[in-house]
């Protein structure tokens, strides 16, 4: 009696995390466990909910791992001995803590058991199987995992949760969905079909939960960005505005929600902005989508300045054939003086040339450049090299040396990724093919472009090489080429 006294005392009692590490320091977890495996109802139950309090910290799930609970917690579940029935709930909420660790991953199958065990259990015990299983996929090292829950139905099995009253339960089947459609996501596509996709989009438009809108984009954001009939359905259901709409809102919400929200819509515009569809451009254009690509280059996210990057480029690559020449005739009213755009040589209107300069684009793009991190450099770099394109590379350069991209240029081929040297190499070859600006920003390039031909990846020699050569820093018919 003492011990399960003693038991439940632990159990009610509001500890510290400080609080926790000493009792699981000082063996209190083994003979909890030990106690619930041999103990009769009431011993159980106290040892469970005493073993739930301490299971809030790290450092004792991994002593709840190794003395072996979860085989016998699975068993639990299982039962259908009536006597059994209120142990359940607290065995799945220590479960649902026990796989926030990567080591419950060496317990095999443990996965699959709570799968089958969705559709008969209660709604309390369903919601803490769903946050276990969440857990377990996300974890970085269970590819092999998802891979064997997605082959066992998994998807089938958690999709009529999408119409599920109780927004938890809803919510953590969309978290759990979210995390298996990361993977082969044209299969996703298969699995999920036009009216689940459907209940998503209803989902993110009328939802009161900021996380279940940002799980349930981020699927969308997952799907094949090919699958043109996904695209069409989207359309139809007028989704683009209601992300808009939500980025216009500026809800409050928690930092990693806000974060996820904004990687997700990133995403998802990508779709939006392809350039082989010029007509799906201009109606995005037409419904906003620009300022709020602006919006995300400003984001705490590199993800999402990342994806930002990635879909201004899109659009940008469709600004030289959409320009209006100021050679042309204007059959109505003569064009703004304002709209004539240096780079295009024409005049841009940004909701239907799509142009980086009049959207006001180029200096946040370049803002990214100059910054620590360097997640987005490529997809920044691309964006930029549109402005360069064939037709327009020397109006380009010309705007581009009045900027500070040069500077920023510098700091990516000093500790950027191998495919971002290589654009920003590209982009400097272009302006340094014009002599005004070889000699007004070629010097505070040499040392960089030196370092990089004597100690940088092989892959980049040529193009250094040709860069050494505008600068006149290295012969044409050098070894380099």
């Amino acid at each position: 009696m003492s011990k399960i006294l003693m038991a439940t005392a632990v159990s009610r009692m509001e500890l510290t995390d400080q609080c926790r590490a000493s009792l699981g320091e000082d063996g209190a977890v083994e003979p909890l466990v030990k106690m619930f495996k041999s103990g009769k109802l009431e011993a159980k139950l106290s040892a469970l909910n005493a073993l739930q309090n301490l299971s809030n910290l790290t450092e004792n799930i991994k002593r709840l791992i190794s003395s072996g609970i979860v085989s016998p917690l699975l068993q639990l579940l299982f039962s259908v001995t009536s006597v059994l029935m209120t142990l359940r709930e607290p065995a799945s909420a220590i479960l649902a803590r026990i796989a926030q660790s990567e080591t419950i991953l060496v317990k095999k199958d443990v996965a699959q058991q709570m799968l089958s065990l969705l559709n008969l259990s209660s709604p309390a015990i369903q919601y803490n199987l769903l946050q276990a299983l969440n857990s377990i996929a996300s974890h970085s090292s269970a590819s092999k995992v998802r891979r064997k829950m997605k082959e066992n139905c998994a998807v089938q099995l958690l999709l009529p949760f999408l119409t599920e009253s109780n927004i938890k339960i809803r919510s953590a089947a969309l978290n759990l969905l979210y995390t298996l459609s990361k993977d082969s996501p044209e299969e996703f596509m298969e699995q999920l079909g036009e009216s689940y996709l459907i209940n998503i989009v209803n989902i993110i438009s009328s939802s009161a939960s900021e996380s279940e809108k940002a799980a349930a984009i981020g699927i969308v954001s997952n799907l094949p960005v090919s699958n043109k009939k996904s695209t069409e359905v989207l359309k139809k259901l007028h989704f683009l505005p209601i992300l808009i709409s939500l980025m216009s809102s500026g809800a409050s919400t928690s930092t990693s929600t806000k974060t996820w929200l904004e990687e997700s819509i990133a995403g998802v515009l990508i779709r939006f902005t392809i350039p082989s569809d010029k007509k799906l451009q201009l109606l995005s254009a037409e419904l906003g989508v620009i300022p709020v690509l602006l919006k995300l280059l400003a984001s705490e996210s590199s993800v999402a300045k990342c994806r930002a990057a990635i879909s201004l480029a899109q659009l940008s690559q469709n600004s030289v054939a959409l320009r209006k020449s100021r050679k042309s005739r204007w059959t109505c009213m003569p064009p703004s003086a304002d709209t004539f755009c240096q780079v295009h040589d024409g005049y841009c209107v940004v909701k239907s040339t799509f142009c980086l300069v009049k959207a006001g684009a180029v200096p946040p793009l370049i803002q990214i450049l100059e910054g620590e991190e360097r997640e987005a450099d490529e997809a920044v770099l691309n964006a930029l090299a549109t402005l360069l394109q064939d037709e327009i590379w020397e109006s380009g350069s010309h705007y581009m040396a009045k900027t500070s991209v040069v500077q920023a240029i510098i700091r990516v081929l000093e500790s950027g990724t191998v495919k971002a040297q290589e654009k920003a190499l590209w982009i400097l070859e272009r302006i340094f093919s014009i002599e005004e600006h070889r000699s007004q920003h070629g010097e505070s390039a040499q040392a960089v472009l030196i370092d990089l031909a004597q100690n940088g990846h092989p892959r980049l020699k040529p193009t250094v090489a040709k860069v050494l050569a505008r600068l006149q820093l290295l012969q044409d018919q050098s070894s380099y080429f």
